[in-house]
């Protein structure tokens, strides 16, 4: 216990059960979502986190499993971020700005040797990457589509002045690319202020010193900040190209 860790105990449990019916009641009567879909999140995400610890406790000694496991992890990340920014088939470009931004940080993990190369350090650092690439793309592309959609005869306007297709959508979506930055900033600018992130708060369980949790967790912070900025200059991109596009329902 000196180290900090938290027990996993029969009251542990009982606390978010607790914590998570308190949710369900305040949304059921607020009436501002279905209180099941906040179940069933908390129930989804135990189940989930109970097999992930499972697998990665098998995988973390074998180099091609965990890269196997990241590829699983991209893959759900790219469809997540797909289906959030359309229902058709154009949302399998959800995984280019994904790509994009996490394969040059994690190029640079792995080249520098800046952390230990294994299993249980890149796991959950090249995860992180991947999940605030996940939130940028689909913040990005859903905002985007709907400027579009909501200023489309200003695109019409641009169009008749002899501007490409391309340069009439940027005209319009570019100023309000960087609302989907903004909760990376805003968690970058508050850290240690306001909140105390998960990987500082996991390092310092584990034992590590408050000088290593802190150096870990900038890492995390300037590659997301980074990871972000790429992947919504790729989605910038491909909206105004026209590569990923809504069913005629949803553009009305």
């Amino acid at each position: 216990m000196g180290s900090g860790t938290v027990p996993v105990t029969p009251v542990l449990g009982a606390v978010v059960v607790l914590l998570l019916v308190v949710a369900a009641a305040v949304v059921r009567l607020g009436g501002f979502a279905r209180h099941w879909a906040v179940i069933t999140a908390g129930a989804r995400g135990a189940a989930q986190l109970l097999l992930v610890s499972l697998i990665i406790t098998s995988v973390v000694r074998w180099p091609w499993l965990v890269a196997a496991f990241i590829v699983v992890m991209f893959a759900v990340a790219a469809r997540t971020a797909g289906r959030r920014i359309t229902r058709n088939r154009t949302w399998w470009w959800g995984a280019v700005p994904i790509a994009a931004g996490v394969a040059p940080v994690a190029g640079v993990l792995l080249a520098s040797r800046a952390v230990p190369l294994t299993g249980l350090v890149l796991i959950p650092l090249i995860g992180q990457l991947i999940g605030g690439a996940l939130t940028a793309t689909g913040l990005a592309g859903r905002r985007l589509l709907d400027e579009l959609a909501q200023r489309r005869g200003e695109v019409e306007a641009a169009l008749s002045l002899g501007l490409s297709e391309r340069d009439s959508r940027l005209e319009i979506a570019r100023p309000v690319a960087g609302t989907a930055l903004v909760p990376a900033l805003d968690q970058t600018r508050t850290v240690g202020m306001v909140t105390l992130p998960g990987a500082f708060v996991g390092m310092l369980l584990g034992g590590a010193s408050p000088i290593q949790a802190g150096a870990v967790q900038l890492f995390v912070l300037v590659g997301l900040l980074a990871v972000e900025a790429v992947a919504i200059a790729a989605v910038l991109e491909i909206v105004a190209r026209g590569l990923v596009t809504r069913p005629a329902a949803h553009q009305a």
